[in-house]
């Protein structure tokens, strides 16, 4: 009995090809697209079987990693005791959809926290990071020495930083330039 023909590719997911890569696929998520990388030399038939090979992993990966919105809260506390006593206890931490550009924002009026659900499929001291970040907003609502004095208490943070920048240029499109 022949395999099936692959499924289409359907339109949210984007496949970056490289001459460099030569055995690896991977693949994440970039706000509403899924982002597909794989080696130049796959056929179109091994492009389409990769595609739901990536996108089933990506799907058991969100439903394992789903952190609720009431646990975003109580890791936000642990995080701003071990880190940043002095911080005023956040009044709401919440995954939200619609931040695309951000990776976090912060309401310091009402003490409000908000991470980008692009998240969810990062490490957790990824996440960690990003909760600091948005809890030292509570107490200095700039981007200026004091706030990250305050940011970099968390061990992780250079690193932490570091990774999302490289997440944040591997998903530049040549129609940003």
């Amino acid at each position: 009995m022949a395999d099936s023909p692959p499924r289409p590719i359907p339109p949210y997911v984007d496949i970056r090809r490289s001459k460099r890569r030569k055995r690896t696929v991977s693949a994440y998520r970039d706000g509403e697209r899924v982002v597909v990388l794989m080696p130049d030399r796959l056929s179109a038939a091994e492009e389409a079987r990769w595609v739901e090979t990536m996108l089933a992993r990506l799907e058991k990966q969100r439903g394992r990693s789903r952190v609720s919105d009431e646990k975003l809260l109580a890791r936000a506390h642990e995080l701003a005791c071990r880190h940043l006593p002095e911080v005023p206890e956040p009044a709401s931490v919440r995954w939200v959809s619609n931040q695309n550009r951000r990776w976090g924002s912060c309401t310091p009026a009402d003490r409000s926290i908000r991470l980008s659900t692009r998240l969810q499929s990062m490490p957790a001291w990824v996440v960690d990071y990003v909760l600091v970040h948005e809890l030292a907003h509570l107490i200095e609502p700039t981007h200026n020495a004091s706030f990250w004095a305050l940011v970099h208490r968390y061990p992780k943070a250079e690193r932490a930083e570091g990774y999302l920048e490289g997440v944040s240029a591997s998903s530049l499109n040549l129609e940003d330039f």
